[in-house]
């Protein structure tokens, strides 16, 4: 009776094996039917952007006339983004987003929309990059294969960064490059091991079929170092050398990032006019052509038609620059921030080779090395990416520099601070130890936590002395009420015709921005991590991945019978949910009237 119990147990596992072997065969399949066709396509975008790239740059050296179009040109894109493209606006950002949590996905039209933007900025004169626009086409058609099949949100999660590393990949020639930086550009401090296996394979399908469509990337020559002791990788005094290098690349993208978001900002609250920024821009890049002298700093900067003209390649020569690296930082924060598209990393690796190539000579190293070291470690800084951008240095300048390239990196990562050119990143892990963060909180939320300057004091009337602060304001207390909805980060609004899937955004944003338009006073959204809501089972983060069923909490603070026509009108999504009124008290602080000042305080006045 026991043999033969056993037996059937022996069977039972057997068969068990055999399903779960099944079940592993057919998701292989389905994910390389997916992700092969995928990749081609977003390869064979890529070939087409870089060869349409080369000739529009060929176009502008052979007319510089074009220069002065290009006010006309950057509004026209501006018009076409304002009137088809504020859906996809956000560009490398949104995609950012909709990895994080898949919700209203990201519309097909980015694709073209990049693409053409992109190419009139390099044909006119616009200081830009490539990579933006490769990534932009990778997550477009990435998510429109994922609508197309109905994937569920890991899924989608999973081929949204394969389209990411398919486009990286393909567009700088570094599949492996590509592939971990998709994984690691989402948060700062933490790698997505989760699409691991499809992000390598659609960065090196990507990268092939790029090749085979006769694309070649610039190659870049570095000379091998040998170590005078036996032994050792690298001298001491050199890594020495490279990690005070990688201090200067780290502030050099902190310097980029901040300067591009500031300068960005201002110009929108300036001129909300979407079309008129980048005519603005267009305006100020002729302007700082003709004062500087050269037209040097325009375009990508990888080569140049003119001779003796700063270029990435000629960085790693021999020869005096010491302000090529800011020249180029100028130009592009102008082009990006005027509403240009194209990227940021091209002219990233222009500014770190020639800043490289400017420490040089006073660090007396190798100029091919530093001018790598640069390349690569300002990028690393700028995007938090150490890891990929190590990868990548071993992918461009040989196996003998990783031991120099990754000391660069890593240095200017963590000297970077929490800044960085894609806002939505998500801080993992702070990058200093005594730094508290809110778990997940995104680059832009830690930019707006940061104190801002406050320079009223300098032009706010001076009180007489002798009159605190304190005893010429006062306190009206008013009735006002809260209510908490409790939810899941994944659940869907439905209202407004959006009954599909990738057409609906995430409820909680939903709910806050319809409070917004219903003028009630505050609405925020918290996220837990750990918890449960609605005798529901006990939930908790993950530490890869987060968990969409994890409950959250929006906020409402109004009068109380706003919120109570606001949980009527939108009670079809809400019935199921928690949701709990608080009474509360708020005080307005208000300046009082001379009549008001207490009697001491008076008297010194009048005195």
């Amino acid at each position: 009776m026991r043999a033969s119990f056993a037996n059937l147990i022996a069977s039972l596992n057997l068969i068990s094996r055999a399903l779960a072997q099944r079940g592993h065969a057919a998701s292989v399949l389905r994910w390389t039917l997916l992700l092969v066709p995928m990749a081609i396509a977003v390869g064979t975008l890529c070939a087409a952007f870089l060869w349409s790239l080369d000739a529009a740059t060929r176009a502008r050296f052979d007319h510089p006339w074009l220069l002065f179009l290009l006010p006309i040109g950057g509004a026209g894109v501006g018009w076409l983004y304002h009137r088809l493209g504020r859906s996809v606006e956000a560009g490398n950002n949104l995609i950012v987003e909709q990895i994080h949590e898949p919700g209203g996905g990201v519309p097909l039209r980015m694709a073209p929309l990049v693409f053409l933007g992109t190419i009139v900025t390099h044909l006119l004169g616009g200081s830009a990059g490539r990579e933006g626009t490769a990534v932009q086409l990778g997550g477009s058609l990435a998510s429109a294969v994922a609508g197309w099949f109905r994937l569920d949100p890991p899924s989608v999660r999973i081929i949204l960064m394969a389209g990411v590393a398919a486009g990286f990949g393909a567009v700088f020639g570094t599949p492996l490059a590509g592939a971990v930086f998709a994984l690691e550009v989402l948060a700062v401090g933490r790698v997505e091991y989760a699409a691991l296996v499809p992000c390598l394979v659609a960065a090196l399908v990507g990268d092939w079929t790029c090749h085979a469509w006769g694309i070649h990337h610039a190659a870049y020559a570095v000379s091998t170092f040998a170590p005078k002791e036996p032994g050792l990788l690298f001298e001491p005094v050199l890594l020495l050398k490279a990690a005070l290098a990688g201090v200067a690349f780290g502030l050099a993208s902190l310097i980029f990032a901040e300067a591009n978001h500031a300068l960005g900002g201002w110009l929108k609250k300036i001129v909300p006019y979407g079309p008129a920024r980048p005519a603005i821009g267009g305006i100020a890049l002729i302007a700082l052509t003709y004062l500087i002298g050269t037209r040097a700093y325009l375009g990508l900067g990888v080569w140049s038609l003119t001779p003796g003209a700063p270029t990435i390649v000629g960085f790693f020569q021999p020869g005096a620059d010491s302000w090529s690296w800011a020249f180029k930082m100028l130009f592009t924060v102008v082009t990006l921030s005027g509403g240009f598209k194209g990227g940021e990393v091209t002219p990233l690796f222009f500014i770190g080779a020639a800043l490289g190539h400017a420490l040089a000579a006073p660090l007396g190293v190798p100029v091919d090395l530093f001018a790598a070291l640069g390349f690569v470690a300002v990028f690393a800084g700028a995007a938090n990416t150490p890891l990929a951008c190590t990868i990548m240095g071993v992918e461009l300048f040989g196996a003998g520099t990783a031991v120099p390239v990754a000391v660069a990196c890593f240095i200017a990562y963590v000297c970077s601070g929490h800044s960085g050119i894609y806002l939505s990143q998500r801080v993992a892990v702070p990058k200093r130890s005594r730094t508290i963060l809110p778990p997940d909180l995104t680059l832009r939320d830690v930019r707006a936590l940061r104190p801002a300057a406050d320079l009223s004091a300098l032009f706010a009337p001076r009180h007489q002395e002798g009159i605190a602060m304190s005893d010429i304001h006062h306190v009206t207390p008013s009735e006002i009420g809260m209510i908490r909805i409790y939810l899941k980060p994944g659940d869907k609004a439905s209202w407004g015709g959006a009954k599909s899937r990738w057409g609906a955004k995430p409820l909680y944003r939903t709910l806050v921005a319809q409070a917004k338009a219903t003028g009630i006073m505050n609405a925020v959204a918290h996220h837990t991590h750990y918890g449960y809501s609605n005798h529901g089972p006990v939930r908790e983060n993950g530490s890869e991945i987060s968990d969409p069923h994890l409950t959250m909490c929006v906020e409402l603070i109004g009068q109380r019978e706003q919120l109570e026509q606001f949980c009527r009108a939108h009670g079809d999504v809400l019935a199921s949910n928690v949701i709990v009124y608080k009474h509360l008290e708020h005080w307005s602080v208000g300046p009082k009237g001379l009549d008001q000042i207490d009697a001491p305080a008076a008297e010194l006045a009048e005195g």
